[in-house]
C-alpha cells in the first residue's frame, strides 16, 4: 500500500468517525431536550438522558462534562433548529410584514411549531439558571442577543420595503422579544386567560399598530381551544 493511498484511507476514516461522533452528540442533545422538558431541570441527571437513548451515562459526560454544559448545549441546539426552519419559512414568504408574523407565530402556536417535543417550560429552567450561573447567564445573553437582532433585520428591510413605519428597529426588538416572552409564561403555567392563539394575536395587534400595517386575526383559530392546549408552543430558538 502506498503511502498516497494510506493518507486517502485514513482521511476517509477520519471524516466518517467525526459523522458518527455528530450524529451521537445530536442524539444526546434530543434527548436531554426532551427529559428536561418532561421533568425538569433540578430532577433531571445525566443517567436520566443516557437512559433514554440506550447508552451509559459516562459516553455523555465524555461529550458534556456536567449537566449544565449539556443544558447550555441543548438550548443552543434547540436554537439552531428553530433558526434554521424559520430562515426555510421566511424564504418563501413575499413580504417583510408576512416574514415578522411567521416568527411570532413559532413563538405561540403550536401548530407552526417545528420541534413539539421541546417547549416554554425547558426555557423556564433555563432563565432560572441563568440567574445564578455565570456560564448559563452567558448563554443566555447571547440567545436574547441573536433573537432581538432577527426582529431588527426583519424590521429595518419591511421598513427599506416601504412595508413599515419608521420608528428605531432595536427599540421595537426589546418591546416584541419582551411581550413574546412574557406571554410565553403564561402559555407554560397554563393561564386560562392566556392561551396561545390569544398570545398570537395580541403580539399582532401590537405588531401592527407599532408598524403601521393592517393586520387581522384567523390564523391558529380552527380547531383552537381559546381556554389552552396540551402542546405548548416552541419558543424562539427557543
Amino acid at each position: 500500500m502506498t503511502d498516497q493511498v494510506r493518507e486517502v484511507g485514513g482521511a476517509r476514516g477520519t471524516v466518517e468517525a467525526q459523522g458518527t461522533a455528530d450524529l451521537r452528540r445530536e442524539q444526546m442533545l434530543r434527548a436531554a431536550l426532551e427529559v428536561i422538558s418532561e421533568r425538569g431541570y433540578p430532577d433531571t441527571r445525566i443517567a436520566d438522558v443516557a437512559e433514554r437513548i440506550g447508552i451509559s451515562p459516562a459516553l455523555v459526560i465524555y461529550y458534556f462534562k456536567t449537566k449544565d454544559q449539556l443544558l447550555t448545549e441543548a438550548i443552543r441546539y434547540s436554537e439552531d433548529t428553530w433558526y434554521a426552519d424559520g430562515q426555510r419559512r421566511m424564504a418563501s414568504l413575499p413580504t417583510a410584514a408576512a416574514r415578522l408574523e411567521e416568527i411570532v407565530a413559532m413563538s405561540c402556536l403550536p401548530e407552526a411549531d417545528p420541534e413539539p417535543h421541546s417547549s416554554w417550560l425547558l426555557w423556564l429552567d433555563f432563565w432560572a439558571q441563568a440567574a445564578r450561573n455565570p456560564e448559563v447567564a452567558s448563554v443566555r445573553q447571547k440567545s436574547d442577543e441573536r433573537w432581538r437582532e432577527m426582529i431588527t433585520s426583519l424590521v429595518l428591510a419591511g421598513q427599506e420595503a416601504g412595508e413599515f413605519a419608521e420608528l428605531d428597529a432595536a427599540d421595537f426588538s426589546v418591546c416584541l422579544s419582551a411581550l413574546l416572552d412574557g406571554l410565553a409564561i403564561q402559555i407554560a403555567l397554563e393561564d386560562r386567560v392566556v392561551d396561545p392563539v390569544g398570545a398570537f394575536e395580541l403580539s399582532m395587534h401590537f405588531v401592527a399598530n407599532q408598524l403601521g400595517f393592517e393586520w387581522s386575526p384567523g390564523r391558529g383559530r380552527r380547531g383552537a381551544d381559546r381556554r389552552g392546549a396540551d402542546r405548548k408552543p416552541r419558543p424562539k430558538g427557543r
